[in-house]
C-alpha cells in the first residue's frame, strides 16, 4: 500500500510516507472526467475513508483546514476501468470429464499474487470479472474482484452484495471452443451444444421444484446437487450469465437459450455484432467487446469487425468492454476505446464503456463506475487524453489506496516489461530491479 502527502508532480515522491486515512483528501487543479456529468477542466475529487465525499469544479468545491491536497495539475482524472471478462491470476475452472460444469468455483483457483493483477493495476483497472475459460459449455462461476494492493488470500480482493455475498456470474460458452469434434464427451456440433445445455437447465427447473415441493421437510429433499444449485440461481435471476460467443449463428443461440430459459444474459465477444446487433438491441441483452489490433486465430471471428462498438451503440445496446486477458494485455486496455472510437464509436459512449456499462454488467453501479459522492473512491491519474496513444497511466487508486505508482521504480517495471515483470514468482514486495531509465512518468 503506497500512500503520499502533499506534493507537485515535478517534485521527487516521497516513498512511504503515509496520512491518516480518517484525514480528507483533495486531488485539486486536474482535467476530471466524472463520467456522470460534464468534464471539469479545474476539477477538485475529495474522498476520505475509501469513499469519494466531493466532486465539482475548483471554484465551487471549498477544501477544509484539514484536508490533504495533491497538486494534479496537467494530469487527467477518471474512474477506475472496470474489465468485464479476463483471466488475471492463473484461474483455472473445469476439467474434461464434462462439457458442462457449473458447480466449478473459479474461487478455488485464482492466485492473488500473480503479477497478472499488477499488470493491470498499471493499465488502471480497479474492477474485473474473473473467468475461467471457454473450452466448456460452461465452465464455472465466475469471481468479481476489485484490484486491492498486497493481497495474500483471494479474500482480500472479494466483493460483498448486500447481503454479504462474494460477487460473480457464470461462464457459459458456444461455437469453436467448446465443441470440442471428437473430444470425449463434448458435444461435436454446435445443434448439439446448444441441446445439453437444455437438458441441464430442463434438469435444473425439476430440482428446484422438487426443492419447492419439499418445503420444510428435509426428507423429502432430493440429494444435494451443487452443480444444479448454481443453475437454480441462474434460472432464479441471482447469477447472471456471461456468455462466450462470437458468429452470428451462435449470437442468436445464446439469445434464443435466454428467451427460452429466461435468465440473465450478458454477450461477451460477440465478433459478428454487426450483422445482428438490431436482434442483440431487441433481446435488452448488454455486450462487452474486445478490440484486437491484430485479429485472427479462429475462423469464427474472422468476420470480426473494429466497428462493433458502433453498431452496437446505434442499436442501443449497453457496451463495455474487456481484455480477455492474456489475448489483450491489461496494461493497454485503453488503447482499445482510442481503436472503437476510431470506427465510429462515440467518445462519450467509449468512456462510459469503460466505466458505468462495466459497473452496470456487474450490478456494481452504486459503487463504482463514475466519480461521485459516496461511490468508492476508485481512479486513475493520466498524464494526458485516456484515448490518445500517447497517454500513460501514472497512478491507480482503489478504495483511496494508490495500489500503482508509475513513478515507483517497482511498479514502472510492471508497466513497461523487463526482467521480472511477467515472471509470476515476482511481486510487488520481491521486484528489486528494473530495465531503463524509471524517467518521471513518461
Amino acid at each position: 500500500m503506497k500512500k503520499l502527502i502533499h506534493y507537485t508532480f515535478a517534485a521527487c515522491l516521497l516513498a512511504g510516507v503515509a496520512f491518516a486515512q480518517d484525514r480528507p483528501t483533495a486531488f485539486i487543479n486536474a482535467r476530471v472526467i466524472p463520467i456522470s456529468g460534464p468534464v471539469l477542466e479545474q476539477g477538485v475529487v475529495i474522498f476520505q475513508n475509501g469513499k469519494i465525499t466531493a466532486v465539482g469544479d475548483a471554484r465551487t468545491v471549498r477544501l477544509s483546514s484539514d484536508v490533504v491536497t495533491i497538486d494534479m495539475a496537467g494530469k487527467t482524472i477518471m474512474p477506475g476501468l472496470i474489465d468485464t471478462h479476463s483471466h488475471i491470476g492463473g484461474p483455472a475452472g473445469a476439467d474434461g470429464s464434462a462439457p458442462i460444469q457449473p458447480d466449478v468455483r473459479i474461487l478455488d483457483s485464482v492466485n492473488p499474487e500473480a503479477v497478472s493483477i499488477q499488470r493491470a493495476q498499471a493499465g488502471g483497472i480497479t474492477t474485473v470479472n474473473v473467468m475461467p475459460g471457454s473450452g466448456h459449455l460452461d465452465s464455472g462461476q465466475t469471481l468479481y474482484l476489485k484490484l486491492r494492493d498486497n493481497a495474500v488470500k483471494i479474500d482480500d480482493l472479494l466483493i460483498y452484495d448486500k447481503d454479504g455475498k462474494y460477487m460473480g456470474g457464470i461462464k457459459f460458452a458456444n461455437g469453436t471452443n467448446p465443441i470440442r469434434t471428437g473430444s470425449g464427451p463434448f458435444p461435436g456440433t454446435r445443434a448439439k451444444s446448444a441441446a445439453l445445455v437444455r437438458d441441464q437447465f430442463i434438469k435444473a427447473r425439476e430440482y428446484r421444484d422438487k426443492v419447492k415441493a419439499a418445503g420444510s421437510d428435509k426428507t423429502k429433499l432430493p440429494p444435494r446437487d451443487l452443480a444444479m444449485e448454481a443453475l437454480v440461481e441462474v434460472l432464479d435471476g441471482k447469477r447472471v450469465v456471461h456468455f462466450h460467443t462470437h458468429r452470428q449463428d451462435d449470437i442468436m443461440t445464446a439469445l434464443r437459450l435466454q428467451k427460452e430459459f429466461g435468465f440473465r444474459i450478458i454477450l461477451q465477444h460477440v465478433s459478428d455484432a454487426w450483422k445482428v446487433a438490431d436482434e442483440i438491441a431487441k433481446s435488452k441483452a448488454p455486450a462487452s467487446i474486445i478490440m484486437i489490433d491484430a485479429p485472427g486465430g479462429k475462423l469464427e471471428t474472422m468476420d470480426v469487425s473494429y466497428t462493433n462498438g458502433a453498431a452496437l451503440e446505434r442499436a442501443g445496446v449497453l457496451t463495455g468492454f474487456h481484455t480477455d486477458d492474456g489475448i489483450t494485455d491489461s496494461r493497454w486496455f485503453l488503447r482499445s476505446g482510442g481503436m472503437a472510437m476510431r470506427a465510429g464509436m462515440s467518445r462519450e459512449k467509449v468512456l462510459y464503456g469503460f466505466t458505468m456499462a462495466g459497473a452496470i454488467m456487474l450490478e456494481m453501479q452504486d459503487r463504482v463506475g463514475s466519480l461521485e459522492p459516496g461511490k468508492d473512491a476508485d481512479f486513475v491519474v493520466l498524464s494526458g487524453d485516456p484515448l490518445s496513444v500517447y497517454t500513460h497511466v501514472l497512478q491507480t487508486w482503489v478504495e483511496g489506496k494508490k495500489v500503482f505508482d508509475r513513478a515507483d521504480a517497482r511498479d514502472y517495471l510492471i508497466a513497461v516489461g523487463g526482467k521480472g515483470a511477467t515472471d509470476e514468482n515476482d511481486t510487488h514486495s520481491d521486484i528489486h530491479c528494473f530495465d531503463g531509465d524509471i524517467g518521471g512518468g513518461n
